[in-house]
């Protein structure tokens, strides 16, 4: 049974991304592809079964019917973290391998997915480290940009898990960090042992969001352009700031949704002019008359939402990190990235793959 663990050095990572960018790939060159994520960290339902959200995405991408119980042999529960927190729960490593070794079945490759970071789930004992030393596979590290690379926490990794670790893929890298991370990372990292497989640049598709779905994440309800909710917001800006100020940071932000109080027509007027993407006005304070004429003029939406601004642009921070390709977009944008930018014939060498 040949498998591959996708793992990160932090939650958001861009797991999911890669693990469907192989998993294509690999169907692509004619290979029977299986599909594993051991710990699911977001429990749903879906035709009577309970699985894990990312499992049952990534499956139907791939085209996989495997029981979400097989795939998700752990799933995180409140119930679940209570008997684990309180020493209650049996061998789960035990049910992730008979489940590996049930999904593997007459498979050429399977894709293990992991879930969080590469120590997440040492409270239980299904940490990533654990699971690649008990199923006997080898693995892969996304590390994602953000402010920079972690760096120690993969040299560290190619110590505890020696040859099952393959290399490292550097994700949503910003071009202004590209030539550093090429020049010195690159070469420290190869220098430690590390292999680094892949670079990726940062792609703003991946990173973004339709109006309408964030207006529904957030709570909020659009009143003006409901049909131009398809507009993609990428940032965010709060303009809580003088008018003056405002103008030079929004100028350098483009598809960059606006947080700000309901009162501010000032700044909600520079925004529509400027062609921002949305308007997001807090504390449920709707605009003046002249606002919304503008905003419809301008095929603009403003969406009203009842939390104050702070607590919003974390709500906001919150989305844009844990974004997911759910659409067709990013699902053919995410695989080529995949395709272009890793060393997907390496990777196929150390598995033993044809």
């Amino acid at each position: 049974m040949v498998g591959i663990y996708v793992g990160s050095t932090s939650g958001y990572s861009g797991k999911n991304l890669i693990a469907m960018g192989l998993g294509l790939k690999f169907q692509k060159d004619g290979l029977n592809v299986g599909y594993i994520k051991p710990v699911g960290a977001v429990p749903v339902e879906k035709d009577g079964k309970m699985g894990d959200e990312d499992a049952f995405f990534v499956q139907d991408v791939l085209g996989l019917k495997e029981d979400p119980e097989v795939v998700t042999p752990v799933l995180v529960t409140e119930e679940f973290k209570t008997k684990a927190f309180g020493g209650l729960t049996h061998d789960l490593m035990g049910d992730i391998k008979r489940s590996y070794e049930a999904v593997s079945k007459g498979k050429d490759v399977t894709i293990v997915a992991g879930s969080g970071s590469m120590y997440s789930g040492k409270y239980c004992n299904v940490d990533a480290v654990e699971v690649v030393r008990t199923l006997g596979i080898k693995s892969i590290v996304i590390d994602r940009c953000s402010k920079e690379l972690n760096y120690d926490y993969l040299v560290v990794l190619k110590d505890a898990l020696g040859d099952q670790f393959i290399g490292t893929i550097l994700n949503d890298i910003p071009a202004d960090y590209m030539d550093e991370v090429k020049n010195r990372l690159t070469p420290f990292l190869e220098r430690s042992g590390v292999k680094v497989l892949g670079i990726l640049p940062r792609d703003p598709l991946l990173g973004a969001v339709q109006v309408g779905e964030l207006a529904q994440r957030l709570g909020g309800r659009v009143v003006t352009a409901k049909d131009k909710a398809d507009r993609v917001v990428e940032n965010f800006l709060i303009g809580s700031m003088q008018v003056e100020n405002f103008m030079t940071h929004f100028r350098k932000n483009k598809n960059t949704a606006i947080i700000m109080g309901g009162d501010r027509s000032d700044v909600q007027l520079v925004a529509l002019e400027g062609e921002c993407p949305c308007l997001i006005l807090t504390g449920n304070i709707y605009p003046n008359d002249i606002i919304l004429t503008r905003a419809e003029v301008k095929g603009i939406p403003i969406i009203i939402v009842r939390d104050d601004t702070f607590t919003m642009s974390k709500k906001m921070d919150a989305i844009l990190s844990r974004l997911k390709l759910r659409d067709l977009v990013k699902i053919q944008q995410g695989a080529q990235v995949v395709s272009n930018n890793v060393d997907i014939p390496y990777i196929k060498e150390q598995l033993g793959l044809k």
